[in-house]
């Protein structure tokens, strides 16, 4: 899966980066590497599904894609 994300500067000097399509996912960094880094990880977070709304049964199969 490919997100766009938009990466400024901020007036304090850290980066801040956000992805459009995930509302309210947003992160920041020191460098633009680590706020690439943070907000990989915030996507990650945010796509990532509540156990506790995943089938467990023997009529479902949770599959993962990539």
């Amino acid at each position: 899966m490919n997100v766009k994300v938009v990466l400024e500067q901020g007036e304090d000097g850290y980066y801040v980066a956000h992805c459009p399509a995930l509302r309210s996912c947003w992160s920041q960094g020191r460098t633009r590497e680590e706020a690439l880094r943070n907000i990989r990880e915030a996507i990650e977070l945010y796509l990532e599904p509540d156990p506790a709304r995943l089938p467990q049964d023997e009529q479902h199969e949770v599959v993962e894609l990539t």
